[in-house]
């Protein structure tokens, strides 16, 4: 006797869970029948995207490359595992379409091959958007390590000098963020039961996260525009916003390691604000964007440093 047999759907349900990665999950269906109809039920799930960006794409407009290379990565990822207890076809390469078959989804995260971002070398960046119709709120972190500090390696790291390349770093992580999010639709759409979603990057560069609150923000924007919401060029519009910049030109770690041109951005959407956000609102955010470790102990001598205040217009 098989000894999933034994097992009660609810403890197989559990491993499913554990599982999470919808590949796998896929393969599961044609192990039996029992698999395969328990499988649908699974409610956390994880979307890998394998695929990286053709080098043709070099002469595309970036978000028009970033579109094709996830449609032609998920085609590529179940290209191999298509079969008829599944109920695929070739034709079935979006998020939406080959989620459709899990009628129970609660958490999901998508991953994606790579970052959209391609800064100076030397330099690194991380940032999270909070999504609901629209972008909520995003916190940007950027800087360059090095090993050892001259007099001649920080003479222009001076906030003024590099303010230009800042607000570049910030403009194209709100571009990808909300290329991101544009993506996101049809599954947003379709399960309305997802408490949770998660777009990111195997890099860990940025992340999308749209919670309970603004998942059904967004289902509620959608209906009243007839199944779309407000976007231009595959993606979704950046409101008005208000961006709080905070800046040190080198700052020590504790492990002794420098951190040179530390740069901590907060943008807020000014949709529904009255005033100007409180440095405790400030340090809520930033210390939950990207967990403990390095980044948490920079962010930490980052929020103690003066602010300037930017205002954007939505583009």
């Amino acid at each position: 006797m098989d000894g999933f047999d034994l097992l009660p759907d609810s403890i197989i349900l559990l491993i499913f869970n554990s599982v999470a990665d919808v590949k796998t999950l896929i393969r599961c269906r044609s192990v039996s029948k029992r698999f395969n109809s328990l499988v649908p039920q699974t409610d956390s799930l994880l979307l890998r995207v394998d695929c990286v960006i053709s080098p043709e794409s070099d002469h595309q407009p970036l978000l028009f490359a970033f579109l094709k290379s996830l449609l032609n990565s998920i085609h590529d990822l179940f290209n191999s595992d298509l079969n008829s207890s599944t109920n695929l076809t070739l034709t079935q390469n979006s998020p939406a379409q080959i989620l459709s078959q899990f009628h129970q989804i609660r958490h999901l995260q998508i991953e994606l091959p790579a970052g959209d971002l391609k800064l100076d070398k030397g330099i690194a960046i991380k940032w999270r958007a909070d999504f609901g119709k629209t972008l909520r709120s995003c916190v940007i972190f950027a800087f360059r390590t090095v090993d050892g500090i001259s007099e001649e390696s920080s003479a222009d790291l001076g906030f003024a000098g590099g303010l230009k390349a800042r607000v570049v770093w910030t403009i194209s992580a709100l571009i990808a963020a909300s290329a991101r999010h544009y993506l996101l639709k049809d599954v947003v759409k379709q399960h309305e039961e997802m408490e949770i979603l998660v777009l990111k990057d195997k890099e860990e560069e940025g992340t999308v996260v749209m919670e309970k609150e603004g998942l059904r923000e967004c289902r509620k924007e959608m209906e009243a525009r007839g199944g779309e919401w407000e976007w231009e060029a595959s993606r979704t519009v950046v409101p008005s916003v208000r961006i709080r910049m905070r800046h040190e030109a080198r700052v020590q770690m504790k492990n002794g390691k420098w951190v040179e041109g530390a740069t901590l951005v907060i943008v807020r959407s000014c949709l529904g604000k009255d005033g100007v956000d409180s440095t405790a609102e400030d340090s809520e955010l930033a210390m939950k964007a990207f967990g403990g470790g390095v980044y948490k102990e920079a962010v930490q001598l980052l929020l103690n440093s003066k602010s300037y205040l930017l205002e954007m217009n939505s583009f």
